[in-house]
């Protein structure tokens, strides 16, 4: 099989389970309010951008694909 597909398959799967994680651990790790984040309510308009948890996602994307390149080698 060509690594194409293999890194599809993998991601799939990573994507999964990343998503069963983060609805298990959603009750108690309230990711996406975090203090930080931009909130402007004005009348009917809401506007919301979630900074500092794009940074903290960021962060921790970096470090994993560090360990990782860490065990490639």
């Amino acid at each position: 099989m060509n690594t194409i597909p293999k890194l599809l398959i993998l991601g799939g799967i990573a994507l999964i389970v990343i998503g069963f994680i983060w609805a298990g651990l959603g009750k108690f790790i309230n990711l996406g309010r975090l203090p930080g984040d931009i909130a402007i309510e004005k009348g009917n308009v809401k506007f919301y951008f979630p900074i500092v948890t794009c940074i903290v996602i960021s962060v921790v994307l970096s470090l994993l694909a560090y360990i990782a390149r860490l065990f490639m080698k």
